[in-house]
């Protein structure tokens, strides 16, 4: 990508990306990297997103689309400011993971892939978080909480209010 083409990009992800490429012996190597950041810049993985990355790297949209649906963390919708994931592999699901992830769509009123009506949350069910020793365990954005009762989703949920009424992004 040149210089003089439009971005979706800030000027400091497009310096980012520049560096990140040029340490990479094979560009696309990049992908994925590039993606997670584009995603925690923009919120999810628009067409215009796609474009810019692939010219970036030098591949095709679809060389993009295809690894990028791979990853489950990566997103092709706007989440909430808020992510709230909720794994329900097996640690967690048997201490309780089941328990807690519905007690988040009540207290959200949204299901899987969800978005709150404010935008402030979007919750999804994942399969592993990769906190199997601190079981049930959740991920709101890149925060965790761990060792979770469905008695601490209000304050939780609180918490991440106060912090988005604040202009806050991470916890």
């Amino acid at each position: 990508m040149t210089n003089e083409t439009m971005s979706v990009f800030s000027t400091e992800l497009s310096a980012r990306f520049d560096k990140l490429v040029a340490k990479y012996p094979v560009r696309r190597s990049a992908l994925v990297p590039m993606l997670l950041y584009a995603q925690d810049e923009v919120g999810y993985l628009s067409d215009a997103v796609i474009a810019d990355v692939a010219d970036r790297i030098g591949i095709t949209e679809l060389d993009v689309r295809n690894v990028a649906t791979y990853y489950s963390m990566l997103r092709f919708k706007p989440a909430g400011k808020y992510n709230v994931q909720v794994c329900t592999n097996i640690s967690c699901m048997l201490r309780g993971g089941y328990e807690i992830f519905e007690k988040f769509q009540d207290e959200l009123g949204i299901g899987h892939k969800g978005v709150s009506t404010d935008g402030v949350f979007s919750l999804e069910e994942v399969e592993c978080i990769g906190a199997c020793c601190w079981a049930p365990a959740i991920q709101v954005n890149y925060d965790f909480h761990d060792d979770l009762t469905p008695e601490q989703v209000p304050g939780i949920l609180e918490q991440y209010r106060a912090k988005a009424a604040q202009g806050g992004k991470n916890a």
